[in-house]
């Protein structure tokens, strides 16, 4: 099911002032099945300068999980071939180590017995989203 709450500004992308060239490279994978999301988030954290990949679904992202390594996971919840829960289930069985944001606009009872770093509750904002990863990933983001 799509979720409708998440509407593309009309105005290219701006990043708040100060959070431009301070990041060292860390890697995110956006895990969304929504593209327009998808493609929102990738986008916004590129430019903060982050390396980011992005996958369709739950499936394509444990295939790029276990192809690279990264820093941090955000994955939506509701999506085909594997859910979000179930993409964090078996990166726990599988002990690969990244940080994991999940992104749903339900929350769900097994979010505490997870693991996560964080949740972002949809619809969220991009101060919300930049300020998760930043919390997450640990300090200012220049001190990577």
């Amino acid at each position: 099911m799509e979720d409708k709450s998440f509407a593309r500004p009309e105005k290219p992308v701006v990043i708040p002032e100060g959070w431009e060239n301070k990041v060292s490279r860390r890697r995110i994978l956006v895990v969304d099945d929504d593209g327009d999301i998808r493609r929102f988030n990738a986008e916004v954290l590129t430019l903060s300068g982050y390396d980011v990949d992005a996958a369709a679904d739950g499936a394509e992202g444990w295939e790029a999980l276990n192809a690279s390594p990264y820093d941090l996971l955000i994955t939506d919840n509701n999506m085909p071939k594997l859910t979000g829960i179930e993409l964090i289930k078996k990166l726990n069985a599988a002990r690969i180590p990244v940080s994991v944001i999940l992104a749903s606009g339900v929350p769900h009872s097994e979010e505490s017995q997870l693991g996560l770093a964080a949740t972002l509750p949809k619809p969220f904002t991009l101060d919300q989203l930049l300020g998760t990863v930043k919390k997450v990933l640990g300090g200012s983001a220049s001190d990577h």
